[in-house]
């Protein structure tokens, strides 16, 4: 996990107080030296306060047709096609594919019938794999499933055999996740990881309606914005890099696919604000990317679990999300805590804000709940992890009631399995709606 350098003092790029003082604000040779964070790129000349305290930042994402995401989209059109015929269904779905072979496994005890071959062929289909020269063929590949039931000694203790009543049931693991906002985007989510997880789905958009008939299902963009920490609040500049690396056909030139990246997948995402004469474009960098998805590389589900949450932003506690039903507080503690995050950014406590909760396997109430809001609280932070205490359920059993987490079907969970799990606009993401807080306000 990568440390938040903008958090903590000692590792902060902001001058010396003495520094701040003086009229000539050119910073002494000892604090370049300690600088640990990344290299200051002033953007004007002669370099204003506002410039030295820049910091390059990147976030990647990758497309529906990666590998790894299309393990992902598999394991959660499992979990949706258990929880439509069966909202107790207890699912733990893994997948792993490669050459002209994808194979599904777990643990899943449901009363639905669920043809897994089926769901297999269809989700690679729906993702663009129809031959074998796209990296794999849907209808001819060879599928295997090796599932069983849920153990019984998890059962047991999480939600005791399914008679526990839901304030009852209790975590299906243990764990710590986070959940994290920002005040940058309106989506209330980084600049950074926003801007490569839309350009991604837009390179499947114009695949998939013709605009550029070269491209193939894999790819992986990735974004580099240049930041200001306003009293830590992050504060995007301009974006210093746009790379993109797309799956292609034979016939395309390195130049057709350049001129077609910038012009149908950039120009329509990347607002025309935050480029300039320095932004960097690396587009295809490689120089050819013909062989990909599972030909090109295995893949695994939850493997991409900071492209599924916050770019690298905030923090994260290392549990997967997809193939996972709600009692697996890797998924459902991740959305509560986003609620509470966004909720309050939303509601003007704080402009940026991460939302820690633990667990332990079998116990209903969250054995801690943190809040920090990097400065940016309008009120102490202690006062605010009071409001999160109060305004939320922590309880496994009571996140699947308050956020609609066993309503399966819609393919509700499939779409949360590529291009992010937060900040999207979808009914279905029960967890971005802004849960109204209530709390009593210090009386002057």
């Amino acid at each position: 996990m990568a440390i938040d350098c903008y958090k903590y003092p000692l590792l902060s790029p902001r001058p010396p107080r003495q520094l701040l003082r003086s009229r000539n604000p050119k910073p002494p040779s000892s604090f370049r030296r300690r600088e640990l964070c990344p290299s200051v790129r002033p953007s004007v000349e002669p370099p204003s306060l506002k410039a030295m305290e820049t910091f390059l930042f990147t976030s990647e994402s990758v497309n529906e047709g990666h590998p790894d995401k299309l393990c992902d989209q598999i394991s959660d059109a499992v979990l949706d096609a258990c929880l439509s015929q069966d909202a107790d269904s207890k699912v733990a779905c893994e997948t792993c594919t490669k050459t002209n072979m994808v194979m599904v496994f777990g643990e899943i005890t449901t009363k639905a019938n669920v043809d897994y071959e089926k769901i297999v062929r269809d989700t690679c289909r729906g993702i663009g794999f129809v031959s074998d020269d796209v990296g794999l063929d849907a209808d001819n590949c060879k599928v295997l499933v090796n599932i069983e039931q849920q153990s019984p000694d998890i059962a047991q203790g999480v939600h005791g055999h399914l008679t526990k009543r839901p304030e009852e049931i209790g975590a299906g693991d243990q764990g710590h996740m986070f959940g994290y906002a920002t005040d940058e985007t309106p989506e209330l989510m980084p600049l950074s990881h926003v801007l490569a997880t839309k350009l991604g789905a837009r390179l499947t958009e114009v695949r998939k309606n013709g605009t550029c008939p070269w491209l193939r299902p894999d790819g992986k963009t990735q974004v580099t914005v240049e930041y200001y920490n306003e009293n830590g609040a992050m504060v995007p500049v301009r974006v210093h890099t746009v790379l993109i690396s797309t799956q292609h056909d034979e016939t395309v030139t390195n130049d057709e696919i350049a001129a077609d990246l910038k012009e149908h997948v950039i120009k329509p995402v990347v607002p025309e604000k935050y480029l300039d004469e320095k932004t960097i474009f690396h587009l295809n960098p490689s120089g050819r990317f013909v062989i990909g998805g599972p030909h090109g590389d295995a893949g695994l589900t939850g493997r991409k679990i900071i492209i599924d949450t916050y770019g690298g932003w905030g923090a994260h506690g290392g549990g997967a999300f997809s193939g996972k039903d709600p009692t697996k507080v890797d998924r459902s503690g991740a959305y509560i805590v986003r609620q509470a995050a966004k909720s309050i950014v939303a509601s003007g406590l704080a402009r940026r804000c991460i939302v820690q909760v633990s667990y332990a396997i079998g116990v209903p109430e969250p054995l801690s709940v943190f809040v920090d809001t990097y400065g940016t609280g309008k009120i102490p932070d202690k006062e605010i992890l009071k409001i999160v205490k109060e305004n939320f359920d922590f309880r496994p059993g009571m996140i699947s009631i308050n956020l609609d987490l066993k309503r399966g079907g819609n393919g509700r969970f499939l779409k949360t399995a590529a291009y992010g799990h937060f900040g999207r606009d979808d009914a279905d993401f029960t967890w971005e709606v802004v849960k109204p807080l209530k709390w009593e306000k210090p009386q002057a």
